[in-house]
């Protein structure tokens, strides 16, 4: 008996010493830890894996109840299916286990076969092998296409056949479909860059043009002057737009001239043409140094390239970018408001009853749906404050609007508004921590209140201002239902920064990566296609919000040890 009161003293000591705490602390921290961790890996895994060219397969399949056929493609997923399961689905299956495999088989060839996936069962795989000589195509349209190489053409007369030697084949191939694929960055150019600035320009002489129908105030002499200016500045760009047809024009006759006669699954032989490919390449034939160079050049185009087959392909740099830019104007925006509010409340407002309110009002404003916000942003900013600015700034456009439509400034100012609370409570703590006797001792050497608060506790508060910009990036950069009403879009056609005056276009829609995301896991209309670009997508937003928490981190480090001196 002694000995278990002992027990029960020392257990009960142990406890009271809040030691047990400490290590449940230390348990929950790990475990969240871990995983974060874990989740990073899968996003990674399951993402940045799709870009490796996997190996390209060729079997027989005999469904239950169905002749033989061959497949070609990549085996994407497998799983075990209850054989229950799969009677129901149809199958007639003779057997008694209780479980069958089935794969993910990435057919590709979506314009022939009508689907990019299908399901198979395992057990009736035969004859499988990995042909050195299987081509995977990646098309603009359509998805990837995969098959044999049996021919190419040119103007529709056969230039090298199945007969000639398989590497003259493959080499006239390649020096043909580098020829298309410079033609059509030269297309893409022209389309995009210089036809797109005389459009620009061409849009702004109409509403030129309008904004002299408007004005009423000039006479007939200077209405007729600035008419013929008018005049003579579009029938210059009218004839250097049909410069440029002209030589559009020859590019596409010339990118369309040559294709290629390719074997499917099937055995049916299709031509296809150069203009429409992006990418070739044998995955059966590459060794591993092969791989990665290739691995390398789609990660490079999936951060450099926009997107294309609904987002399924291609890479997602304009959502990367106006990403970037929206959290950069929205902390431009944030920060002065959010401490000139926090200087307010803390070092002139009276503490009082409403000042109590006002600040239990802006904690409250922190716990506020975020969708609340972005229905606010529409009818604030949209719908009342950007209708007023095109009815005085922006007539001639009317009644197409300019800033009376979701946009990049009042996305940014929407969650600017959404992300202001936090500022003004990190500044607020910041101000609470300055000591009093700085305060007096700077006014007791003749300095001003005004003086006091610029030089000395505003350069203290800093690395707390920063601590509430780390914050509200964080929120604002992975929000997603607000910026649905207020200015994101599922593909932008032009950045919001490009070489039309004024350079800089607050008022044009732009992509956003939380957005992406949604939009492709799902409204995808290939959702087995669009999942890897999901993981993928995830992960590189989280790098991007670590990127710019990291760099507050950084300044607000560097200004805590700058003024490290004053707090002693």
């Amino acid at each position: 008996m002694p000995m278990e009161k002992q027990k029960r003293d020392s257990f009960t000591e142990w406890c009271r010493s809040g030691e047990p705490f400490i290590w449940v602390n230390a348990a929950a921290v790990s475990l969240s830890a871990i995983a974060v961790v874990g989740l990073l890996i899968l996003l990674a895994v399951r993402g940045f894996g799709h870009f490796w060219p996997a190996d390209v397969m060729q079997a027989t399949y005999t469904a239950p109840g169905e002749s033989a056929r061959v497949l070609i493609g990549e085996r994407v997923q497998k799983e075990s299916v209850p054989i229950e399961q799969l009677r129901s689905a149809g199958f007639d299956l003779d057997t008694d286990k209780g479980f069958l495999d089935r794969e993910l088989i990435k057919l590709g060839n979506r314009d022939v076969t009508g689907a990019d996936f299908s399901w198979i069962l395992s057990d009736f795989l035969s004859d499988i092998n990995y042909p050195e000589d299987i081509m995977v195509l990646e098309r603009r349209e359509w998805g990837n296409f995969y098959g044999y190489l049996r021919g190419v053409k040119e103007d529709g007369r056969t230039v090298t056949g199945a007969e000639q030697n398989p590497d003259v084949l493959r080499e006239e191939f390649a020096s043909r479909l580098d020829r298309a694929l410079e033609l059509h960055e030269k297309i893409e150019k022209i389309e995009k860059k210089d036809i797109g600035a005389i459009n620009y320009r061409m849009e702004k002489l109409r509403l030129r043009e309008r904004g002299l129908e408007l004005d009423e105030g000039l006479s007939a002499e200077e209405r007729s002057a600035k008419q013929t200016d008018i005049d003579a500045e579009r029938a210059a760009l009218d004839a250097e737009y049909r410069v440029y047809q002209d030589e559009l024009a020859g590019l596409y006759q010339a990118i369309n001239r040559d294709s290629i006669v390719a074997e499917e699954m099937s055995g049916r032989q299709v031509e296809l043409r150069l203009a429409k490919i992006v990418r070739a390449f044998e995955p059966n034939a590459m060794d591993v140094l092969d791989k990665i160079w290739f691995y390398l050049a789609k990660f490079v185009e999936f951060l450099t390239d926009e997107p294309r087959e609904a987002n399924t392909e291609g890479g997602i740099f304009p959502a990367i970018f106006g990403t970037v830019i929206m959290v950069i104007i929205m902390s431009i925006i944030v920060t002065p408001f959010g401490v000139v509010a926090a200087v307010y409340l803390r070092e002139y407002a009276r503490q009082g009853l409403m000042n109590r309110i006002i600040r239990i009002a802006v904690n409250n404003l922190a716990g506020v749906p975020s969708i609340v916000y972005g229905v606010f942003g529409l009818g604030f900013f949209i719908y009342f404050l950007g209708s007023e600015i095109d009815q005085v700034f922006f007539p001639e456009a009317l009644p197409a609007p300019t800033f009376g439509t979701p946009g990049l400034l009042w996305a940014s100012l929407t969650l600017a508004l959404l992300t202001l609370p936090v500022v003004i409570v990190a500044t607020e703590e910041g101000l609470s921590r300055i000591p009093k006797a700085l305060r007096e001792g700077s006014l007791a050497l003749g300095a001003t209140k005004a003086e006091t608060l610029w030089r000395v506790v505003l350069p203290m508060t800093s690395p707390a201002m920063m601590t509430g910009l780390i914050l509200a990036v964080a929120r604002a950069a992975g929000e997603v239902a607000p910026l649905m009403l207020v200015g994101v879009v599922k593909l932008a056609p032009t950045l919001p920064v490009n070489g039309n005056f004024p350079y800089f276009h607050l008022d044009q829609k732009f992509m956003h990566l939380g957005f992406h995301i949604y939009d492709v896991g799902f409204q995808s209309p290939n959702v087995e296609a669009a999942r890897p670009l999901v993981y993928a997508t995830a992960l590189l937003l989280v790098v991007i919000i670590a990127l710019l928490n990291l760099s507050a981190v950084a300044l607000r480090n560097h200004l805590r040890e700058k003024y490290k001196s004053l707090e002693l």
